[in-house]
């Protein structure tokens, strides 16, 4: 008897999911940070309540052989959503027996396996969102909703003795400081480029002889490594801060946020300039023609015409600029910028994997909010438009 597979994206997440659950460590459990830890398997933790994890992957499997149609799209998401939940539960419920037979210098660490389940999870969940629902909007709600029960494990404290949460209450007033100074290089980057690549998106819309030269010194700084051009600032900032007394008062120096906000400005300027442009080129020559027609002056159809067509197409090169400030802002710890990166680095340098973890995964987080904001307003605006 052949069975068929409607789904097989479906099948494929979940092929790969049980390879990682039952063949992969489920967790790692190590006398201190700096050691290696003792793989334990999945296998080894399913009794009792723990059986219930096996539930939503047989949900899955038998919806793998289902059309992937609205209400199966429906259950995909709901069974993702309560293995990732499960996971999340048992990791922590084991990490509390370990802690309660061990010292206190133990670490008990998400393995590969556990990695895997809560990625493959989501992107299930995921895939089944895009079916279910057609507009952005509804697809952040969905993601929301699908964390909201693991999350709410994380604030209940039910997973306080994994090692990750340990390194972050040991830490947490140097995470404070590090999500507040990630924040503080994000904002500072965002508006001196938008104050700097509108307007030069603009005159590279209406000027052909001024769009050549600045879209090639644009591509060229684009092409210089970060590290590099994070090094060359730091001479030219250090003399400029003992040239001119005031601006070292106010925190410009050869090493800390002024290079790295200044670089991190010139690498956004590329896709703004370029979004801005794409932005206003998509606006129709019929509709321009028939502001012009109406009596709007240059300026009126800027503002009233061509900018609100535009702002799509200009929110998306805002939405790459964002999420690239915010990845290239941990390399800006290495001139004393600090942010996330520091914590990663520090992380690196004792050989500390959950440091860094510590570090990586608000950075993925702020990523994807920033991102999803974006595509949120981007949202709202088509809907606007209907």
């Amino acid at each position: 008897m052949i069975i068929a597979v409607k789904n097989r994206v479906l099948l494929t997440l979940l092929i790969l999911l049980l390879l990682a659950a039952f063949g992969l460590p489920f967790l790692s459990y190590a006398p201190n940070r700096l050691l290696s830890g003792k793989p334990i398997s999945l296998i080894s933790l399913l009794h009792g309540p723990a059986l219930w994890l096996l539930a939503p992957m047989l949900v899955l499997a038998v919806l793998s052989l289902l059309a992937p149609n609205r209400r199966n799209a429906l259950l995909t998401t709901l069974a993702a959503s309560a293995l990732l939940t499960l996971a999340f539960w048992l990791s922590g419920d084991a990490a509390q027996q370990l802690a309660q037979d061990g010292s206190r210098l133990a670490r008990t660490s998400w393995g590969s396996g556990c990695w895997l389940i809560l990625a493959l999870s989501l992107l299930m969940a995921a895939d089944a969102l895009t079916r279910l629902a057609a507009s952005h909007l509804w697809r952040i709600i969905g993601n929301l909703l699908v964390v909201l029960p693991a999350v709410a494990l994380l604030f209940g404290h039910q997973l306080d003795q994994l090692s990750l949460l340990k390194e972050y209450y040991n830490r947490q007033e140097v995470f404070d400081a590090a999500l507040l100074q990630h924040l503080t290089i994000l904002l500072a980057t965002l508006v001196p480029a938008l104050l700097i690549g509108v307007p030069l998106g603009v005159l590279c819309f209406r000027s052909r002889r001024w769009q050549t030269p600045i879209f090639s010194t644009l591509n060229i700084i684009q092409t210089v490594p970060s590290i590099a051009l994070f090094g060359l600032l730091i001479a030219p900032l250090a003399g400029l801060a003992t040239a001119v007394p005031w601006l070292a008062e106010h925190g410009v120096s050869g090493i800390g946020m002024a290079p790295a906000i200044v670089a991190l400005v010139l690498y956004a300027l590329l896709p703004l300039v370029r979004s801005v442009v794409a932005g206003l080129q998509s606006v129709p020559a019929s509709v321009i023609e028939s502001a012009s027609g109406m009596g709007l002056t240059r300026g009126q159809i800027f503002f009233r015409v061509q900018l609100p067509l535009a702002l799509p197409l200009f929110l998306t090169g805002v939405r790459i600029l964002a999420v690239q400030t915010v990845g290239m802002a941990v390399v800006a710890a290495l001139i004393g910028a600090g942010g996330f990166g520091a914590i990663v680095f520090q992380g690196l340098l004792s050989s500390a994997l959950d440091l860094v973890l510590l570090g990586v995964i608000p950075v993925i987080v702020m990523a994807v909010i920033v991102d999803s904001l974006f595509k949120f307003m981007v949202s709202l605006l088509e809907v606007s438009r209907r």
